[in-house]
């Protein structure tokens, strides 16, 4: 599809995944127009700076979602987890499946004409095992995509690569989680997500209704560990948080992590690469950007623990 003159409406466009769909779109010929709840914020700004059309719209707010969405060809709809950075203490799983129906009848609202929806891999096997809060979640908000009938294509990203660049895994010298050290993980690159997204709206007869599960490697956390530290020039060791010790603080996040260390993802990397042989190992995403951001985060901490 040409897409001169069409716009893309991006949710979350702040967020990781929205600022790479953003710069995909923007890079593709699209327009761009992109919602936050800040637009004076730096990370508002800096869309602007590459040519992003700025728009306050909270998502809890369906009324200000219509109005930005009104005239769009597309929309782009990813919503925060419990425990997302940036969202209240009290965010729940009920608020992440509120605003992504939000978003949907919006959409239907505008007649947009193809919605991509950034849910999360493992969703689809919905009924047939007990998943966890964050994939029943997305599952929810996919079946009212499809009960309304809005044109849509689901993507089902993995873990992201991006989750060990900050204090969610790199604690005290060391790279910590849930997993077992010898379970494989499937993790993506964020800006992969992007091009997906940029890929679904350019050709949406072969879009529009598929979900896909995506992944671009799969690594041991001892794995992971080992590849950042050779990637940084330093010692990382991986330690593994007990999962009791998890459920101590809640017991959705240890059944998460239970059923990553006995399930896990499964998406299919090999076709991921079929439809994007550029998708980024870990190695990769490490040499291009990962590398430079978990560096720069254990800089931070080390002079933090200087002033203390």
């Amino acid at each position: 599809m040409d897409p001169t003159d069409k716009t893309i409406v991006v949710t979350g466009a702040t967020s990781l995944q929205g600022r790479a769909v953003t710069r995909h779109l923007l890079d593709g010929g699209w327009r761009v127009r992109a919602l936050t709840r800040n637009p004076d914020g730096a990370p508002a700004k800096a869309l602007a700076s590459v040519g992003a059309q700025i728009v306050r719209a909270q998502m809890e707010d369906i009324s200000s979602v219509i109005d930005a969405a009104e005239g769009a060809h597309g929309l782009f709809s990813v919503q925060p987890t419990v425990g997302s950075p940036g969202t209240a203490p009290d965010f729940c799983a009920e608020d992440e499946v509120r605003w992504g129906m939000n978003i949907a009848e919006a959409a239907q609202a505008v007649d947009i004409r193809h919605l991509v929806f950034s849910s999360v891999a493992g969703s689809g096997r919905h009924g047939s095992e007990v998943l966890p809060q964050n994939l029943v979640s997305k599952w929810r908000i996919e079946q009212h995509l499809a009960k309304l009938g809005v044109p849509a294509t689901i993507l089902r990203p993995v873990s992201f690569m991006e989750n060990y660049t900050g204090g969610y895994a790199l604690q005290s010298g060391r790279l910590v989680s849930g997993i077992a050290p010898d379970v494989p993980l499937q993790i993506l690159a964020v800006d992969d997500v992007g091009f997906f997204a940029a890929l679904a709206f350019s050709l949406p007869q072969e879009w529009i209704g598929r979900a896909t599960d995506l992944a671009g490697d799969e690594l041991t956390p001892v794995q992971i560990a080992a590849h950042i530290e050779t990637a940084i020039g330093c010692p990382l060791p991986y330690a593994q948080i007990p999962i009791e010790t998890i459920r101590a603080v809640d017991e959705q996040f240890a059944f998460a992590h239970e059923w990553l260390n006995e399930r896990g993802y499964r998406a299919d990397i090999a076709g991921t690469r079929r439809i994007h042989p550029a998708a980024m190992d870990f190695r990769t995403w490490l040499q291009r950007t990962g590398a430079a951001q978990v560096t720069a985060f254990l800089d931070a901490q080390q002079e933090v623990g200087r002033r203390r």
